[in-house]
């Protein structure tokens, strides 16, 4: 029987860093408004995104993600709130 051959799996993540970084930045930089409305994306993502927003593309975009499935429309509207 022959042993079997060594496979390199090479992942590059530098790629993901800026992200992280652009993540951070915003992060660092929340007033007590957008707080409120991160927990207002948590518990209510179409709300956050209204409020933020208004009732625009986006809004519509997030009501059907959350639809679809509570954790989507969560993640659009924490998008939508900490990048828009």
């Amino acid at each position: 029987m022959a042993a079997p051959k060594n496979i390199n799996i090479n992942i590059d993540l530098s790629s993901f860093q800026g992200l992280f970084n652009s993540i951070a930045k915003r992060v660092s930089h929340l007033s007590g408004t957008d707080i409120l409305f991160v927990v207002c994306a948590i518990f209510l993502p179409p709300l956050a995104v209204v409020l933020k927003v208004g009732l625009t593309t986006q809004f519509w975009i997030n009501v059907l993600l959350t639809i679809l499935g509570f954790v989507p429309g969560q993640i659009h509207a924490l998008w939508v709130v900490l990048f828009m």
